[in-house]
């Protein structure tokens, strides 16, 4: 089923490619497939687009974590607790904040 739907996804990207929200499900769609490669690439080209709330900056992270990228993750939780803050989400930017705390304190 996962293949069908990232296939569905993709489809609907090459009619509106400037979709953020089809770009946000192919994500994660790719997440749900252990694809960590595509959903890097995919949150990449959507947080490129999209004015997004913080969300996908912690999925982000968590992929450069997977793929041995500290430094990306890192950076990545700090645009994510800067994003999620000027959108009035300060649990999410908490939540990151304590993973930055706990995984990438010296």
């Amino acid at each position: 089923m996962g293949s069908s739907r990232i296939e569905v996804f993709e489809q609907m990207l090459v009619s509106d490619p400037a979709n953020t929200m089809v770009l946000f499900g192919l994500a994660k769609e790719y997440e749900k497939a252990g694809n960590d490669q595509k959903l890097i690439e995919t949150l990449e080209r959507y947080l490129a687009a999209a004015d997004d709330e913080g969300n996908a900056y912690g999925m982000l992270a968590r992929a450069f974590e997977r793929t041995k990228q500290s430094d990306k993750a890192r950076e990545t939780y700090q645009r994510g607790v800067d994003v999620s803050m000027a959108h009035g989400h300060p649990g999410m930017a908490e939540e990151y904040r304590q993973i930055l705390q706990s995984e990438f304190s010296a």
